[in-house]
């Protein structure tokens, strides 16, 4: 599920193994096909020019850095600020919605314990890693903070703080400025190592203890000092969706007016972020793009690993841990390295700090497109098999939904036509990211330099590492992958 699981291969097509593409099909096309042939299917994505795609869209980033650095501030200033009006929406439903969204997440950790040990029938983990980390992260990027009110903690804080005689958003104790939102970095390590590494993450009964005394763990901590607190600084869900929905369309303003807005207008008047923040946000797209690196014949062939015989992921625990910190620190620094040079090229009088903090936000753009495109096909299989699995948790034999037997079309995601419509369409979507990021950080730019021309300057190194992540994510796509 997901590739998840242990073993198997999966062929998106590419070269960038050294394994002549006959022998690479032929060892592809003799593996067991029941399990990976919506997987295996994909090495039609060979037979496109991958090549020519890789090259236009690195040369589409370019282009767009070139035409932002002749455009006037004034213009994109306007086109940033334009805005819809919709309507005004209260926050009254927003405890009632999260009481039931923690009766659902109960009712959830109950069937991950309790329910079929097969993922694939068991709701938790198919809500857990595809409705929730893939479905929602993209409404998120789409439509806002709908996780403000789906989180399944603040009902339940609201209740209890009533119970106790206090509000529930007083706070017993603060979190120090110094720690900024490091424990929120340090959970989200946590979840990604989970997700990626650990040998059974889609194990229901696992996945459920470990979900559990997450949500446990949380609501101390949110009784303790304050669920706005923990919140914003240490609950990682939280915080990544927060940041997510910068990017939406929709935006509410102080009023609690919504208004339709651009593409990551919201973005252009964030405050710089910490640290920590920084290291958050690079985080989560480190972990996203090591999770396509690391199951690649290339990367697996540095550790002498056979990907047509792939042991498993128990075997690669040592090598996954070092893989997921090294992307991450590889990633950090080529940021801060991009932002040191663009701060000596503009001759910038702003602290680095101040300039990687606004700068940084650019990076939710490009996270968003890879989180679409690396789990695309997850979403369109692994979704259809969780609103199955929704009608009967329990394996009862209920049918609450009328989708308990609906048929699974794998097909969505097989044969040479869903190749080329998946590799356009993922492709599209990383090149547009890139390209969106380029403008969101050009105007972010501005901010910290007002003179276009200094500004376009500042931009310079940052916009050849977003054409380099181009390349690095249209790669990933078409590159032959294990596991």
């Amino acid at each position: 599920m997901s590739g998840r699981t242990e073993g198997g291969v999966k062929d998106h097509g590419g070269e960038g193994y050294p394994f002549p593409k006959a022998v690479l099909i032929c060892g592809i096309a003799s593996l067991p096909t029941p399990a990976f042939a919506h997987a295996s299917d994909r090495g039609h994505v060979l037979l496109l020019p991958t090549g020519y795609y890789v090259a236009g869209g690195a040369l589409a980033v370019a282009v767009s850095f070139l035409v932002l650095a002749l455009l006037p501030p004034d213009a994109l200033d306007r086109f940033w600020r334009q805005r819809l009006p919709l309507f005004a929406f209260g926050d009254g439903p927003r405890a009632i919605v999260s009481l039931i969204s923690f009766a659902g997440f109960a009712i959830l950790v109950a069937a991950g314990l309790f329910g079929s040990r097969d993922p694939l029938s068991n709701p938790l983990p198919l809500v857990i890693w595809t409705l929730l980390w893939v479905g929602l992260a993209l409404l998120q990027g789409l439509l806002g903070d709908l996780w403000w009110w789906l989180n399944p903690w603040y009902g339940p804080c609201r209740l209890v703080g009533r119970l106790i005689g206090r509000d529930g958003e007083e706070r017993d104790g603060r979190l120090p400025a110094w720690l900024g939102i490091w424990p929120a970095v340090i959970l989200f390590l946590a979840f990604a190592w989970f997700e990626l590494i650990d040998p059974a993450p889609d194990d229901p009964a696992r996945l459920a203890y470990a979900a559990g005394l997450y949500w446990l763990l949380s609501f101390v901590l949110m009784l303790v000092f304050g669920h706005r607190e923990w919140s914003r600084r240490g609950e990682f869900l939280s915080v990544f969706f927060a940041m997510v929905a910068r990017f939406a369309v929709v935006e509410r303003d102080a009023k609690r007016r919504l208004n339709l807005c651009w593409p990551g207008a919201k973005l252009l008047s964030a405050e710089p972020l910490s640290a920590s923040g920084i290291a958050f946000l690079l985080l989560a797209l480190s972990s996203v793009s090591f999770d396509g690196l690391s199951k690649t014949f290339f990367c697996l062939g540095l550790f002498d690993v056979n990907p047509l015989e792939f042991p498993g992921r128990t075997a690669l625990i040592g090598i996954g841990t070092f893989g997921l910190v090294l992307m991450f620190m590889l990633l950090t620094a080529a940021f801060m390295l991009a932002v040191v040079l663009g701060r000596r090229l503009a001759g910038s009088g702003h602290s680095l700090s101040q300039a990687a903090g606004l700068l940084v936000w650019s990076i939710v753009p490009i996270a968003l497109a890879y989180h679409f495109a690396h789990y695309l096909t997850a979403l369109l299989v692994d979704g259809q098999y969780a609103l199955a699995a929704l009608s009967d948790p329990f394996g009862l034999g209920w049918n609450l939904f009328g989708t308990a037997d609906m048929e699974i079309e794998a097909g969505v995601v097989a044969g040479a036509d869903s190749a080329w419509w998946l590799w356009n369409l993922q492709a599209g979507v990383i090149i547009h990211g890139h390209m969106l990021a380029v403008l969101v950080a050009h105007g972010l730019a501005w901010r910290l330099h007002p003179a276009p021309a200094r500004a376009a300057l500042s931009q310079l190194p940052l916009t050849v590492l977003m054409i380099a992540y181009t390349v690095f994510g249209l790669w990933l796509l078409a590159t032959p992958t294990a596991g």
